[in-house]
């Protein structure tokens, strides 16, 4: 009788082997040529630590730097100018940039609600920033995620992506660069067009919420 066991453990599991073997040989999972190509964990995708993503709604792309070092991500802004729009506080921004396509200096202009304020410490000193909520697509996917603006002229990257947008997105491959291809939704940009316009208009839309609340402090150690 445990003979006769034995001999049925060892079929059932030769079954479930041959599959993966026949597999691995094909090259099915192996196969690593095919670049970028999107990988996923546990349905958690996978992202290099150098991405491209396109701001909302303008159609210039940008390099994102993916760094869990920053709790809330960081976007390149200068010229910021505060106003009050039906009694909320505003800010209108420049985002200069270096297409990442064409190689081309590209300055866009927006105008956001601010959404709150924190004060950044890193190495560099303590910083204040305005956070607003802006809308990237990155690999065939638009997030809308809280952004502080700041002057990263003298950075690398023009956006860094910190841990509020990361648990958002997925998980990071530090050993890789540009996994996911750039293949946004073909309406996003006049969809966020008109979101924006409808806000503009009403102002009930505004989310208000946290603006009036104390600064937080977050730590930035970004290399």
């Amino acid at each position: 009788m445990l003979s006769v066991l034995k001999k049925s453990c060892l079929t059932l599991l030769c079954a479930l082997c041959l599959p993966l073997s026949a597999q691995v040989l094909a090259g099915g999972e192996d196969d690593s040529s095919q670049q970028p190509r999107v990988a996923k964990v546990n349905t958690k995708v996978v992202v290099g630590w150098i991405e491209k993503g396109l701001i909302l709604p303008e159609h210039t792309a940008v390099k994102i730097k993916v760094d869990s070092g920053a709790l809330t991500s960081s976007m390149h802004a200068v010229n910021l100018d505060y106003f009050e729009h039906k009694g909320k506080p505003w800010v209108r921004y420049q985002v200069p940039v270096r297409d990442a396509d064409t190689g081309k200096r590209v300055t866009m202009k927006f105008e956001r609600p601010v959404y709150r304020r924190i004060l950044v410490r890193g190495a560099g000193g303590e910083d204040r920033r305005p956070v607003v909520k802006m809308s990237m697509c990155i690999g065939n996917q638009v997030y809308e995620e809280q952004f502080s603006l700041r002057d990263r002229g003298d950075m690398t990257y023009p956006v860094l992506i910190g841990r509020r947008t990361i648990e958002h997105i997925g998980l990071i491959d530090v050993s890789r660069t540009f996994m996911l291809k750039l293949d946004c939704p073909v309406s996003a940009e006049d969809d966020e067009r008109s979101k924006q316009k409808r806000m503009r208009d009403d102002e009930s839309m505004v989310d208000a919420s946290e603006v009036d609340k104390p600064e937080e402090v977050e730590e930035e150690h970004e290399e």
